[in-house]
């Protein structure tokens, strides 16, 4: 990861993203080879921020970038998936291959070697496992500007 902070801060380490993740969105940039996926993380962080725990968040959602993506394969999209996502080294120096295979949907594809995480946040998951109630944002500028997820075209949070 190339930005781990934020990650780093809430959980003391990357957290495993093998476990069960729900892939909530997947955008393709028109403006060049990346795909960014919103997913849902598997754990909620044991000691997460104050206003999360007095808010009632039970999950942490985030943007993954994958940049210099190519042999992109999207079938069976029925969001939100919930499945496994796999990363694996691909040929050629610095790549790598990601699979995911959930109830729903499978997704491949091959890319950098380097993800990007951003727009992590935390919110109430709602009982049929939407997530478009109150939201938390973790950075200064997502916290200032939404109160929750913004719609599909915020190109500024989902992708220019």
């Amino acid at each position: 990861m190339r930005n781990p902070d934020g990650l780093h801060r809430l959980y003391g380490a990357v957290p495993d993203l093998s476990g069960d993740l729900r892939l909530r969105s997947v955008n393709l940039s028109p403006h060049g080879p990346t795909l960014t996926l919103r997913v849902d993380l598997p754990d909620f962080p044991r000691h997460p921020p104050h206003p999360w725990v007095d808010a009632g968040a039970d999950t942490v959602q985030c943007h993954l970038a994958f940049l210099a993506v190519e042999n992109v394969t999207l079938t069976e999209w029925s969001p939100p998936a919930v499945g496994r996502l796999t990363v694996t080294p691909a040929s050629g120096r610095h790549r790598l291959r990601l699979a995911f295979h959930g109830r729903g949907t499978t997704l491949s594809l091959e890319g950098a070697d380097q993800v990007t995480v951003s727009h992590i946040s935390a919110f109430r998951r709602g009982p049929d496992g939407t997530d478009d109630g109150p939201r938390l944002f973790a950075g200064a500028v997502d916290a200032r500007r939404h109160a929750t997820l913004p719609a599909t075209d915020e190109r500024s949070f989902h992708g220019r």
